[in-house]
């Protein structure tokens, strides 16, 4: 295949990253502006699930599709309750405690910690006689210790400091960036979570457009019910500009929206190895962006420990590549049954956890 058919894979992680990227500078805009992160999360599932269930109900209709059980139902609404609800809470606290550089670079521990987390349930062999295994083991010691970089040793600040409006739920203005970056990799933990609960939810309920529309519609429910907690003041949930609607609309149909297919998509043709080693784009671009259009700091601490995440998140991930560089050699068909193997044995076409794993990454941004 020659042309686009060459180029189409990668064409569609850039733009992706680039919508990720705009997702999370709109977000700090329009919480900077006064919009309560809490209702910003509420805003965004309903808007999702308006925008997934047309494609989950004829995906369903055409196909039939599974029926739902009490342990499937049990797995999705937990899967919605780590990986939406709660997760996307203190995602968009730390997003406005912090900034959206440092969100977005935290964002590349996720594959990270998840290792971590597969290792102790078993989904992960570990060997420390392995090159593979000390990789990946390394690479995870190198994200944690840039994200503590980024948390405590900020060094010499660039830029003047941003007063945030009154909608956090943290007051002490010295607090901020720390509990920030507390909540955000929080929030990585959290994604990890929900990327392991994935493995026994699409076993459990293959059909992964409608998993996902469940998924939108239990995480807005229990949103909700968190924001009413939190915000006594109905008043939180009014939209007081367009740039607001604007904002909710966009972070809604391409945040957990367009973003779903086409993830699914790229994972499906060239695994979800291929698809993370496009995350750190975003981190670049939001970077470049946020100085200028959202006037936030950058300190030079912070700048090294985003280059640590960064490349401890690629030192994990050839760590998992020489993974399925060993099993595509250990299953290959030639070296079983002496046929030509007409499977593509690229290490990065391979599941992150499992065979049975789907990584759909909707983005935290």
């Amino acid at each position: 295949m020659g042309g686009w058919g060459d180029y189409k894979h990668t064409m569609a992680m850039l733009g992706l990253q680039v919508g990720y990227a705009a997702v999370a500078l709109v977000t700090r805009a329009a919480m900077l502006q006064g919009m309560s992160p809490r209702v910003l999360v509420v805003y965004r599932q309903a808007v999702a699930t308006l925008a997934v269930a047309p494609a989950a109900y004829l995906s369903r209709r055409k196909s039939g599709g599974p029926s739902m059980g009490i342990r499937s139902f049990s797995l999705i609404f937990l899967a919605s309750l780590i990986g939406i609800a709660i997760n996307q809470n203190i995602y968009y606290e730390g997003l406005y405690l912090a900034t959206s550089s440092t969100a977005s670079a935290m964002a590349n521990l996720v594959p990270a910690v998840t290792f971590v987390m597969a290792a102790i349930v078993g989904l992960e062999k570990v060997d420390i006689r392995s090159l593979r295994s000390i990789g990946k083991i390394a690479g995870t010691v190198i994200c944690v210790t840039g994200a503590i970089f980024m948390a405590l040793l900020r060094g010499p600040k660039l830029l003047n400091a941003q007063a945030l409006p009154a909608k956090s739920l943290i007051g002490a203005e010295g607090e901020h960036w720390l509990l920030g970056c507390l909540f955000l990799f929080g929030s990585a933990c959290c994604w990890s979570v929900w990327l392991i609960l994935q493995v026994p939810a699409s076993a459990r309920y293959p059909d992964h457009v409608s998993l996902s529309a469940w998924m939108c519609f239990f995480g807005t429910l229990q949103s909700a019910a968190i924001t009413l907690f939190l915000e006594p003041d109905l008043e939180a949930w009014t939209l007081h500009s367009s740039f607001e609607l604007v904002c909710c609309l966009f972070v809604g149909i391409f945040g957990s929206g367009l973003s779903f297919f086409v993830q699914a998509w790229c994972i499906s043709q060239r695994g979800p190895l291929f698809s993370a080693m496009f995350n750190p784009l975003c981190t670049v671009i939001v970077t470049i962006l946020a100085a200028p259009l959202l006037h936030e700091e950058i300190y030079t601490g912070s700048l090294i420990g985003a280059v640590g995440v960064i490349g401890g998140l690629y030192v994990v991930l050839w760590g998992k590549a020489e993974d399925y560089q060993v099993l595509n050699k250990e299953t290959d068909p030639e070296s079983l049954n002496g046929q030509i193997s007409t499977t593509n044995t690229s290490p990065i076409e391979e599941p992150l956890l499992s065979d049975k794993s789907t990584i759909t990454n909707e983005n935290n941004s």
